[in-house]
Parts: C-alpha cells; sequence; structure tokens
C-alpha cells in the first residue's frame, strides 16, 4: 500500500549527520521508501492512505546492534553484593557470575527463555526499537545454544521487529571443558557451528577475546571456521586489557568490534581500513565503575564508525533503554547527540551487515521509522528515561507502541 506520510521534519542520518530535512513527506510502498524531501517537492501522487504526523520529528527505527536479550535467571543479588564490598572473584567461588546464568539458562526450556526475553525486547521496542541483534552463548553447549538462537528466530517471527542471531558460544569456557579452552574451541569449531549453521539460525560469529576468556590465536581459529561457512564475524574486543582483539577482527573484516575501552590508535587504524564498526557499550562501563574510556579521539581521526548499543545482559549491563544509551554515549564517552543517534541508526545498521537497507531514511530502504513529538533531534539523547510520544513504522506500517 502507498502512502504518504507528510506534516513533519526529517532527521535522515545519511552518512551519519542529522541531514534535516525540515517540512518533509515520506511515500512508503511495499515496505520500501519510494520517495523523501521536502514536502513542497512532493509530485501529485496516487496514494491509499496520506497520515499527518502532527510537526513530529522522524528518525530511522532505532538499532540495538548488541544485545544478550536471551538468557535464564536474575543477577541483582550479585549486584546487591558487589555494592556492598564482594568483589568479583568471591561471588565467582560461590558460582555466581556468568556460570550462574549458564546453569539457569540450561535449565529453562524454550518456551521459559522465550517469555522472558520478551518482555526485555518489547521493553526496547517502547523506545522505538524496530531492528536488534541478538547472541547466545549462555548455553556453551550444542543443545541450549541451539535453544538459545531459536529464541531468538521466535522473536523476529512473533514480534514486529528485525533480527539478527549471533552465535556467542566462545563467550566463556563451560564447567565440562574447565582447563580445556583449545578443545572447547576444537568442539565449536567442529561440531557447534556447522550444525547451527546448517540450520540457519545464525547471521553471525562472535566471540570474547579477553585474559578470562578465549586468546587471539583461539578466536582466530573461530574466525576461520566462520570464514568457511560463509559468515561474517563480530568480537567482544578490548574491554579488560588490550589484546589486540580489535586488529585481529579488522584482517577478517569483521563487521563490528564491540567494548574497546582499551584499544589503541594502531587498532583504530586497523579497523578504520577494514571498515569494521566500533560498537560502544556505555551501560557496561557505567554498571561496572569503569574509568577507562574508548580512544574517542583516536576512533574519529581515523575515520572509524561508531555505534552505540545497550550490551542488554543480566551480568553487566540489565538496560532496557536504548534512549538511555544515547545519553550515556554523550555524558559517558564525550559523543555528540547527532554522533549518538548516528550510533543507533546508521551505523549499528553497518554493524550488523544491513547497511544497504536499514539504518537511513533513504530511497529504496525499509521504510522502518520513528515519527517523535520532540522539538529537535538532540532530544532523544537529553530525556532521561520516560516513554516519549511517538508513532512506530515498521516495513511502512504502523505498529502498536
Amino acid at each position: 500500500m502507498r502512502t504518504v506520510w507528510q506534516h513533519c521534519h526529517v532527521a535522515t542520518m545519511a552518512e551519519g549527520r542529522y541531514s534535516a530535512i525540515e517540512d518533509a513527506a515520506i511515500i512508503t510502498n511495499a515496505g520500501l521508501i519510494e520517495w523523501i524531501g521536502p514536502r513542497a517537492e512532493l509530485a501529485s501522487v496516487e496514494a491509499e492512505r496520506t497520515v499527518d504526523l502532527g510537526g513530529a520529528w522522524v528518525t530511522p527505527g532505532l538499532i540495538d546492534c548488541h544485545t544478550h536479550a536471551v538468557f535464564g535467571g536474575n543477577r541483582s543479588g550479585e549486584f546487591e553484593q558487589r555494592l556492598q564490598g564482594v568483589s568479583y572473584a568471591e561471588i565467582a567461588a560461590q558460582g555466581g557470575g556468568i556460570a550462574s546464568t549458564v546453569r539457569a539458562t540450561r535449565a529453562a526450556s524454550e518456551d521459559e527463555l522465550f517469555a522472558s526475553a520478551r518482555q526485555r525486547v518489547q521493553a526496547l521496542m517502547r523506545d522505538g526499537v524496530t531492528t536488534i541483534e541478538i547472541k547466545s552463548g549462555y548455553g556453551l553447549d550444542l543443545a541450549n545454544e541451539r535453544k538459545m538462537l531459536r529464541v531468538a528466530r521466535r522473536l523476529a517471527d512473533e514480534l514486529p521487529l528485525a533480527v539478527r542471531a549471533t552465535c556467542l558460544a566462545a563467550h566463556a569456557l563451560p564447567p565440562e571443558y574447565a582447563g580445556r579452552a583449545d578443545d572447547y574451541i576444537a568442539h565449536i569449531c567442529d561440531e557447534m557451528l556447522p550444525a547451527l549453521a546448517a540450520e540457519g539460525l545464525v547471521d553471525a560469529v562472535d566471540a570474547f577475546c579477553e585474559h578470562l576468556a578465549f586468546s587471539p590465536a583461539q578466536v582466530e581459529r573461530l574466525f576461520i571456521k566462520a570464514r568457511e561457512l560463509g559468515l561474517p564475524v563480530k568480537l567482544h574486543a578490548e574491554q579488560l586489557s588490550s589484546l589486540h582483539g580489535s586488529s585481529l577482527a579488522a584482517r577478517y573484516q569483521a563487521l563490528s568490534a564491540d567494548h574497546l575501552e582499551f584499544m589503541t590508535e594502531d587498532d583504530a587504524i586497523a579497523m578504520a581500513k577494514a571498515g569494521t564498526v566500533a560498537v560502544l557499550l556505555p551501560g557496561a562501563f557505567y554498571f561496572l565503575r569503569e574509568t577507562q574510556l574508548p580512544p574517542m579521539d583516536a576512533l574519529r581521526r581515523h575515520g572509524v564508525k561508531i555505534a552505540l548499543a545497550s550490551d542488554l545482559n543480566p551480568g553487566t549491563s540489565p538496560g532496557l533503554s536504548l534512549r538511555l544509551m544515547l545519553n550515556m554515549g554523550c555524558t559517558c564517552f564525550r559523543m555528540t547527540p547527532e554522533e549518538a543517534l548516528a550510533g543507533v541508526t546508521v551505523h549499528a545498521a553497518t554493524a550488523l551487515g544491513l547497511g544497504d537497507s536499514h539504518g537511513s531514511l533513504e530511497v529504496g530502504k525499509v521504510a522502518d521509522f520513528v515519527a517523535w513529538q520532540i522539538e529537535r533531534p538532540a532530544d532523544l539523547a537529553y530525556w532521561l528515561g520516560g516513554d516519549l510520544p511517538k508513532r512506530v513504522v515498521r516495513k511502512g506500517h504502523e505498529i502498536s507502541n
């Protein structure tokens, strides 16, 4: 159905800028943007529907390009312990940390995981999110990684939302492989990834490259297998130390390298040459009271595209608001509101391999957008929480907020 959306202003976010169009109109048809521009230039068009947006500011639908939204259990008790001075090591020794989430996720049925994840994802959708990435990584064996990725596919089927599913089996070492990290990587490469990819459950492959997780050499084995399977790669890198995982990711033309607090200028140069997006995660930075900032000047100087995401997870970033991450990106990482908005639209789309179809309002792209009742685009990073009045459009059709 051809629809004309008018009486609005548009922040197209083309090329990472507001690229604002005052008094604009948008024509959508068959789920795509057919025309966009100043309303005064709108030629006579036969449309089944015309929608008055009441002077709203229209942005692309928001994209959360790094989440762990599917998991079992709850770790608020550990949060309370840390605030009372109990160390992470002590919590882990008690059976807490990621191990507790793995146990809870393994114990939960697919339906139980779906029900809890649906609630979390719907909270993000109320913020104007129309596309999301969901990682596995709390199953750590074939049956439970499959279960998590099946939930991600079900969410895409049952909600008006685009979902990219990422296999993060190399998230941590499962208890049954204690002291045998190389054997676990071999298991992922030889059995888990081929099976999950053959079932159509995987859009990308991720890993956690860190002293407490997997080494660059182990990650590279995983990347080689992903390449054999025709799957793009991503990487958790440089969150706690500098292992140059982001440079490794760049060598394999990774879609993104994420966290990056300890990355170097050489890493930034490598990422820029490869077109690898830097995904910054201010929720984890804030929640863990970190002080090491990502090297924003180096990223800007070398032209690395910068995305922002919620990193929604039970242990280090239980964030249910992508708009809050816009503000944190500005206040914690010194981003401008324009940079932050680009980080959850056009650059986030590139981080998911969707840059040709999503993330900006341009002719031929998917008609996902949000009409916000705000005074200017910077308001999206300015307001802390709350449900801003808006209308959400997915593939050219308005959906309930």
